[in-house]
């Protein structure tokens, strides 16, 4: 045990006040803070000589300690209480094994020496020098013996045994044998100093006790009560107070408490051992603030250098988990360094991580391909997976991901992910067989709405109306309300002429759906197969839902999901069958069950609840709730609704034009189909301005030109698509040919 009794820091006479973190004081009599200890100083010669010379009063101020720097950790400002002169009880006379001080009025003041023999006979420094402290703050004019172990045994051989047991730390047997001497001796009475060092020891113990038991609480307010164990001599006290703070979700307090270590306390190891600590509680900018402490050693190298490269690990990996979170630089290139030096496949994934929840997909499929060369593992391969489907090569994708798509939530809704993009693919593309049966057979396992759907259209594109018929029967009976796989099924049924079962699937959605109630009947204008015998809904991955309009053909989006998160790849949605009034809800709640209500395609629903999210005063919330509506209301076919939701939050330049996009799109959908040809292709225009037109939207412009009877437009871009392969455009160019079209 290493405190000391506390006394009061007084500066021109006036009580300092005091801090958040402050240590109890003890003096200045080692010549430094007290309870830095110096390992280097041999207390059994000179040190006492030095000791004597160094004044540990402020003159005028008689039993106040001179260094301000010392105060204590607390909850709350505590004042200190100074500390009395203890004085032998009445009748009791002086043993010669304790020293006398002159007292003010000249009387001589008994000091209890005996604990400097105790400590000074087991060489424990740390406890003598502390000890030689105290007694110089509770008696100024005490001169501290030259040689400790000359300091003779008490006469008392009771009390002897009772300092004995409390030097071993047996505070239980202190007090038996205090007890028992008491009950033996009633006039008794153990020296104060005895007494308080005990009920300080004790409360040691039962701070240690609770912060082992992680009561936090307990630890905080035991440590408020026993000032005098916050010194630098006990440091564990320290770190376990700290802990408590941030235990207690009082993360600045145990900033301010790590802070404080590394401002006033000097042990090397323990200063080390300190950041290591703190790194684990708080957070990056904490820790940067932390870290600002840093020394520079007498070699010239930086003190914490030595765990420098675990922090940067530390930090990378902070920001995989946080896409808001810039780490430094210097901290990246490093964890590059370490990649390079040590070969961890570890490191790599930090860095790959890092890398694609910042959508730099680029690094991010060179760091996990790296990782994978050096070991495949489940998280390599999710990690280049979502890499591969960004830049859109799903096939490869999952032939990387089948290995471990059974290995989480989240390695499952990556493959299947990839299985659904790589059906999705436009132009189509003939997939191998032993493949095809791999991704259909974890598809009717996982009985995944999405990929079953993409396994419809598929089998469409490839005139196979009965397999894809069977393909959206099971997506219904996976997900009964999917109205995209209902719309397949009476797709595929008039595909293979069969009108009553077409008319059971229009029964069925009557009032739902208007583009299944029109599915049959005689076109007023030409058809375009692309927007009509192909749309698709798109993809969801992760809890996050596709910016792709609802209408838009075969193009499967997939959002990345968070990196290493403990949360589901995809968002559950048990939590949002039933009804629930959004206006109920806190707004990220709100925003929660708007993304589930999309995923059941109850888009009017979701608008609703993220309306409920645009009420929240975090910007992200806000942001996302915004686009969530947009989404929605495009899904809903509200195009008006969408445009303006999409206003009431600041969006990423990315999502602003992902939702132009398909505002335009489906208003130049919705143009053609009311024979506003003109007003499509201004839409179409518009939206060549944002981004490079879709093959599908290229064909609507060529039938808007040919019902312009601008043929000789439609036929160029007709035939410039069917260059490619697109197979609507080789129809319409039949059906050019087959009604004699010619270019004028």
């Amino acid at each position: 045990m290493r405190d000391v009794s506390c006394m009061p820091v007084m500066e021109t006479g006036i009580a300092m006040r005091s801090a958040i973190l402050a240590l109890a004081c003890v003096g200045a009599a080692a010549g430094s803070v007290i309870g830095v200890l110096r390992p280097d100083v041999d207390l059994f010669g000179d040190t006492i000589d030095m000791l004597n010379q160094t004044s540990s009063v402020e003159q005028g101020v008689p039993g106040i300690a001179a260094d301000p720097r010392t105060s204590r950790v607390v909850e709350a400002p505590v004042e200190l209480a100074q500390a009395p002169v203890a004085t032998p009880p009445a009748g009791t006379p002086a043993a010669p094994v304790e020293g006398q001080s002159p007292a003010a009025g000249g009387e001589a003041v008994v000091v209890d020496e005996s604990a400097l023999r105790y400590f000074a006979s087991k060489g424990d420094k740390a406890r003598l020098e502390a000890e030689i402290a105290r007694l110089r703050a509770l008696y100024p004019s005490w001169t501290p013996p030259r040689d400790p172990l000359a300091v003779p045994q008490n006469a008392d051989q009771a009390l002897e045994r009772m300092w004995q047991l409390y030097s071993e730390s047996r505070y239980a047997e202190v007090r038996a044998a205090i007890a028992d001497r008491q009950a033996r001796e009633p006039g008794w009475t153990p020296p104060a100093d005895l007494l308080e060092r005990l009920a300080l020891a004790e409360r040691r113990s039962e701070l240690v006790a609770a912060s082992d038991a992680k009561k936090f609480a307990d630890v905080v307010s035991l440590a408020a009560d026993a000032p005098s164990l916050l010194t630098c001599s006990d440091v564990d006290i320290l770190w376990r107070v700290a802990e408590a703070f941030a235990g207690t979700d009082r993360r600045i307090r145990a900033r301010d408490a790590y802070s404080y270590i590394l401002k006033n306390c000097t042990n090397q190891p323990e200063r080390i051992a300190t950041i290591q600590k703190a790194a684990a509680l708080l957070d990056y900018a904490d820790m940067q603030e932390l870290l600002g402490n840093e020394k520079t050693l007498a070699d010239g190298t930086r003190e914490f250098e030595s765990i420098r490269d675990d922090l940067a690990r530390r930090f990378v990996a902070e920001g995989d988990d946080d896409d808001k979170l810039v780490v430094g630089l210097p901290y990246i290139q490093r964890v590059e360094r370490l990649v390079e030096r040590e070969g961890l496949a570890s490191d790599a994934l930090l860095l790959g991580w890092y890398a694609l929840r910042r959508d730099d997909m680029p690094t991010a499929e060179r760091w996990f391909r790296k990782a994978r060369d050096i070991e495949d593992t489940a998280s390599a391969s999710q990690g280049l997976a979502l890499a591969l489907i960004d830049r859109k090569a799903p096939l490869e994708a999952e032939a990387v991901m089948y290995r471990w798509y059974d290995t989480s939530d989240e390695t499952k809704a990556t493959y299947l992910a990839a299985v659904a993009n790589t059906l999705a693919v436009e132009p189509v593309v003939v997939i191998a067989s032993d493949i095809l049966q791999r991704m259909a057979t974890v598809t009717l396992k996982e009985r995944d709405p999405a990929s079953g759907q993409q396994f419809g259209w598929y089998a469409l594109a490839f005139e196979q109306p009965k397999t894809a018929e069977q393909w959206f029967l099971s997506v219904l009976n996976w997900k009964p309300d999917d109205e995209p796989s209902a719309y397949g099924l009476a797709v595929s049924r008039l595909r293979m002429k069969d009108m009553t079962g077409l008319q059971a699937v229009q029964a069925l959605w009557k009032g739902r759906s208007e583009r299944i109630a029109r599915v049959g009947e005689p076109e007023k204008r030409p058809t375009v197969p692309g927007l009509v015998e192909r749309t698709v809904s798109p993809v969801v991955g992760a809890g996050a839902v596709s910016a792709t309009a609802a209408d838009e053909p075969r193009v499967v989006a997939y959002e990345r999901p968070v990196a290493r998160s403990e949360k589901s790849a995809r968002r559950t949605v048990a939590g949002c069958k039933s009804t629930v009034d959004p206006q109920t809800l806190a707004p990220a709640a709100a925003l929660s069950r708007g993304w589930c209500l999309m995923e059941l395609n109850r888009p009017l629903e979701a608008a609703a609840s993220f309306g409920v999210g645009l009420r929240a005063t975090a910007e992200h919330v806000r942001r996302d709730a915004a686009y969530g509506q947009s989404l929605a209301y495009i899904r809903a076919g509200l195009l008006k609704e969408a445009a303006v939701a999409a206003t009431k939050a600041r969006q990423p330049r990315e999502r602003a034009v992902e939702l132009q996009s398909a505002i335009l799109s489906d208003r130049a959908v919705a143009a053609f189909d009311s024979g506003r040809y003109r007003e499509t292709l201004l839409f179409l225009d518009q939206l060549a301005q944002l981004r490079t037109e879709r093959q599908d939207l290229m064909v609507l412009r060529g039938y808007a030109y040919k019902s312009l009877n601008r043929t000789a437009d439609a036929r160029a871009i007709f035939e410039a698509l069917a260059a490619t392969g697109q197979r609507d455009a080789v129809r319409a160019l039949g059906d050019m040919r087959d009604q004699g079209s010619r270019p004028h």
